[in-house]
């Protein structure tokens, strides 16, 4: 037992008791905490606020029998990450499945049932290659097998996919395999209550240490008795409760925080009086593509965005102080959105 799906419990209010064992999948989720979102629904006096949500799925141990069946490899295909929860705590009334607690095992473990999940998948695409290579001359057909034959290298070698530079042709002739090995992964240290005041101190020693360089991957801590207990207090009691373990947030933003950054996403904002809202997009992101985010119709029909951050907003009262004093921004298709920006779409 890892703490896996109490974890997400907490995490996305999703109860059922009888899943811990089962090869049920299932989908929840998660608010992002965002207090600039309650910040600028006070300026604006908005009545609506919508926070930006990310999407969990948990699903059963990884195991031969679970990449067996069909449901649960088609949950693990469309996710964009996989969070494995490594458990750390010793409780003897919680004995753990394998007889003893050894993250790294557990870690190694999940990883080769990955790589051989992918590398089934290979084989059986390059003994149908192979067959149809047989029977007609098709270089479209060479440059896929050549791809494969890569990957079974890397895979024979234990060598997860996400670990691969891989070339724009490789990427694109492969992407249809939504390969296990090749998502990204985050390792999320789950610790016992006693070990909540060395969280960052034992998240830092395994990023530096047994965690350390390994490709499109990241790490945090979190202690599944603290956050349980989090959910069940208010705002400020919440705070000094995270103060007496010497942590300013909670797991749950952390564990967002962290996955963003391996995502590469960040948040932007709309504002005004009827609701304030949080937005979710790949960094480098242009105005253009913001603008699809909130309707594809702005996309289409894109004029300009008046851009402010939001602090310059919630110090001036809003758009018409911001622009009183010059901080409001026109701005074209081509601008580069940047976190905590506010934009005011115009389109026809």
């Amino acid at each position: 037992m890892t703490g896996k799906t109490s974890l997400f419990t907490i995490l996305t209010g999703v109860h059922e008791a009888a899943h811990i064992g089962s090869m049920a999948v299932r989908v929840g989720v998660a608010q992002v905490p965002d207090p600039r979102v309650e910040e600028l629904a006070e300026v604006f006096s908005a009545p609506k606020t919508t926070h930006a949500v990310v999407e969990y799925v948990d699903t059963p141990a990884l195991s031969k029998e679970a990449l067996r069946d069909p449901g649960v490899v088609a949950s693990l295909r469309v996710v964009d990450a996989f969070a494995h929860v490594l458990r750390l705590f010793e409780d003897p009334k919680v004995p753990h499945e394998a007889g003893s607690v050894d993250p790294l095992r557990d870690l190694e473990h999940a990883e080769l049932e990955l790589i051989l999940s992918d590398l089934m998948v290979i084989e059986k695409r390059m003994e149908r290659l192979d067959r149809d290579r047989k029977k007609m001359k098709a270089p479209e057909l060479d440059r896929e097998f050549e791809a494969l034959e890569r990957f079974k290298a890397a895979l024979e070698a234990n060598q997860p996919l996400r670990e691969l530079e891989l070339s724009e042709e490789e990427e694109k002739r492969t992407r249809g395999f939504q390969f296990l090995s090749q998502k990204p992964m985050l390792y999320v240290l789950n610790l016992g209550e006693a070990d909540g005041a060395r969280l960052h101190e034992i998240e830092a020693e395994y990023r530096s240490g047994p965690l350390a360089g390994r490709a499109r991957t990241a790490v945090t801590a979190i202690c599944g008795k603290i956050e349980a207990e989090l959910a069940e207090l208010s705002s400020e009691e919440a705070g000094e409760y995270l103060a007496s373990f010497g942590l300013k947030e909670s797991g749950l933003e952390r564990l967002i925080s962290v996955t963003y950054s391996l995502l590469g996403l960040m948040s932007f904002l709309t504002a005004s009086e009827t609701e304030v809202r949080a937005w979710t997009i790949p960094k480098n992101s242009t105005a253009l593509k913001a603008a699809g985010a909130v309707h594809t119709d702005f996309e289409k029909k894109f004029i300009r965005a008046e851009v402010a951050n939001w602090r310059v907003l919630a110090d001036h009262g809003g758009y018409a102080g911001a622009r009183e004093k010059g901080l409001l921004r026109l701005e074209g298709k081509d601008y580069v959105v940047r976190e905590g920006d506010v934009l005011l779409i115009r389109h026809g």
